[in-house]
């Protein structure tokens, strides 16, 4: 069984200072690469989610709903799109094998809804390596490492959450979103930073 790592959505406009801020999201980045750091050898890949927007139409709005549609974040070509300071190094120094982008055209909240470079979607390209179980951390608890870690269930991966390396947008979205996930038969550990 191999065990891959997919790191969800630490980007700058979802980190302190972003169009889409989630408390805490920088010192969740740091952690992330420290995890990386030491803790490398325990996966056989490592990949990374990052919300590439170019014209997503309704996703956006001048006034967002913050459940269907949002304020412009991670827009193609802006410093928002891009990897905070705090997880670049993982990124630049080749420890991540692919990024895998989502949401150019419309919204999309899953890793497993992103493409990589060559145009390979997240879950065959981890069959392809004979992975079998994914770790999921990142940004945000409740929206985007959920539906990455629900997707990678539905994909039929073994799925782990380590939630004191995921940031969350409010309290109340977390607990129902970490009640899906268990529900879901994803296995959680740890606590996020809400």
């Amino acid at each position: 069984m191999h065990r891959a790592l997919i790191v969800v959505d630490v980007q700058n406009d979802f980190c302190e200072g972003g169009s889409l801020a989630v408390a805490g999201g920088a010192d969740v980045a740091a952690a992330i690469t420290d995890l990386i750091g030491e803790a490398q050898p325990g996966y056989r890949h490592l990949v990374a989610t990052r919300d590439h927007h170019i014209d997503p139409g309704s996703h956006f709005s001048p006034t967002p709903d913050f459940e269907h549609s949002w304020p412009a974040h991670c827009v193609a070509g802006t410093e928002g799109v891009g990897f905070h300071p705090n997880f670049a190094p993982a990124v630049a120094s080749g420890a991540i094998d692919a990024v895998f982008d989502k949401g150019a055209y419309a919204a999309a909240y899953s890793g497993f809804e992103g493409l990589d470079e060559n145009g390979v979607g997240l879950a065959e390209w981890l069959r392809d390596r004979g992975v079998s179980a994914v770790d999921v951390v990142g940004i945000a608890t409740d929206h985007c490492v959920r539906a990455t870690a629900l997707d990678a269930v539905r994909e039929g991966f073994t799925t782990h959450v380590l939630l004191d390396l995921t940031a969350g947008v409010a309290e109340a979205t977390t607990v129902r979103a970490l009640a899906e996930l268990r529900e879901a038969g994803v296995v959680l550990s740890g606590r996020p930073v809400v």
